[in-house]
């Protein structure tokens, strides 16, 4: 499907939607069709409603998460020197927010055609990490907004049953998030060997 064909449909049936066009340098050449969340609900149904569209089917839904790489830059000081007050120059680190992102795969089981993929950003890693639920639209969106929820911590409003679905209810952490660190401790593992026997051993010991 032409996604610029697309992309026009969409602007002119959602006022005020945002959209990109991020491609796809694979050989596969799947370009998707970034949107914004505050009109994400009207675009998904507009897709699934549109009597030439009728994206009627979400195969998979899946989490990214993007860390934002560490950058230097350059800062000017006054400092005291020789009785007299110099200007110089110290590098300090810079790290941006980065963000989470969503993915879906769209089909038309009706009209026998796609995949389309949509994607939605939240706006950090950390406090704003809210998006729209899809699963109203596709249904075959719930569990798998559930999982990524679970493993990376992103939070769907408007999903009807948002809980984890593969760690346990007090866990705290999202461990396909690319900073994340398994414990140390293991309690959980009932037969502890090798590497795990080695880190719960050392883990124990610094226990006072």
């Amino acid at each position: 499907m032409n996604l610029e064909l697309l992309e026009s449909e969409i602007e002119a049936n959602v006022p005020g939607c945002r959209l990109e066009i991020i491609p796809n340098p694979s050989p596969s050449a799947q370009h998707s069709l970034l949107i914004n969340p505050e009109h994400a609900l009207t675009i998904a149904e507009f897709l699934r409603d549109a009597a030439h569209l009728r994206f009627d089917y979400c195969s998979n839904v899946t989490g990214i998460d993007w860390p934002a790489p560490e950058s230097s830059g350059k800062i000017k000081l006054k400092e005291m020197g020789d009785g007299m007050e110099q200007d110089v120059e110290e590098e300090i680190k810079i790290q941006d927010a980065g963000y989470l992102e969503v993915v879906y795969h769209l089909y038309s089981m009706e009209k026998k055609h796609g995949p389309v993929t949509l994607r939605m950003r939240t706006e950090d890693r950390a406090e704003r990490v809210h998006l729209p639920s899809l699963t109203p639209v596709w249904r075959s969106a719930d569990f798998q907004e559930r999982e990524i929820f679970d493993l990376y911590g992103v939070v769907f409003d408007g999903h009807p049953d948002l809980r984890r679905i593969l760690m346990w209810d007090e866990f705290e952490d999202h461990p396909m998030r690319k900073d994340y660190r398994e414990p140390d401790d293991y309690e959980y593992e009932p037969t502890a060997h090798d590497e795990v026997l080695r880190k719960a051993k050392q883990h124990h010991s610094t226990i006072v």
